[in-house]
């Protein structure tokens, strides 16, 4: 398949996973390219790993440009606004790129269960059938720490989100150098958000290359 042509494929399975009642049609198609249930896990716990890594450096850059901004005069503050202006869309946009991700990784992880519940129960030998089981129990409890994991990196991200907002919205309309002196002590109270923040992320981001290498071993 030319690349071109993969990437279309690809596209149009990533819509079809969106629409409800198609995750037949999206799993169907997927196994006709010799993938199945486990290894779209595999993949999308990859994506929302990395995706976890872009953040955490998307947000420490926020942070170096707030630090830079003291000492500007009132000329500086119009590009600085800008700047930062782009780099909350970028985060924000970031923020609702993983929730969908890590969405998804949810619906796949339910799917891939159900079906090897299913399964198990089709096994005729009673230790395969148990070694099943028992592999599919601590699957399942590693996937349930890894998405607690994920949803408090994620949920981490909204309040730095809402203060960077609100220094953005204010720096708006406040361009003058007194501004700076009233940001100060929400910088640093957004720089105490980006910490935890990042804390969350690398703590994820641990916890998903721990459920793959169980995984892949299983």
């Amino acid at each position: 398949m030319h690349h071109s042509a993969f990437r279309l494929v690809l596209a149009l399975l990533s819509i079809s996973m969106l629409l409800t009642g198609c995750q037949k049609a999206y799993y169907a198609a997927w196994e006709q390219m010799g993938k199945e249930k486990r290894h779209l896990l595999a993949d999308q716990v990859e994506d929302v790993r990395d995706e976890q890594g872009q953040a955490s450096e998307e947000f420490k850059d926020v942070l170096t440009r707030l630090k830079s901004m003291y000492g500007f005069d009132g000329g500086e503050l119009e590009a600085f606004y800008l700047k930062l202006r782009d780099d909350y869309d970028s985060c924000a946009d970031r923020a609702e790129s993983l929730e969908d991700r890590i969405d998804n990784v949810k619906t796949i992880g339910a799917d891939l269960f159900a079906e090897w519940e299913s399964e198990i129960d089709m096994i005729s030998n009673p230790t395969f059938k148990s070694q099943s089981r028992s592999n599919l129990t601590e699957t399942r409890r590693r996937f349930a720490r890894l998405e607690r994991s994920m949803d408090r990196s994620r949920a981490s991200m909204d309040p730095v989100l809402r203060r960077l907002n609100d220094y953005v919205l204010y720096l708006k309309h406040n361009l003058n150098a007194r501004a700076v002196g009233a940001l100060k002590q929400e910088a640093d109270d957004i720089e105490l958000g980006v910490s935890s923040l990042i804390r969350d992320m690398q703590t994820s981001i641990t916890e998903a290359d721990r459920f793959l290498e169980h995984f892949e071993k299983g």
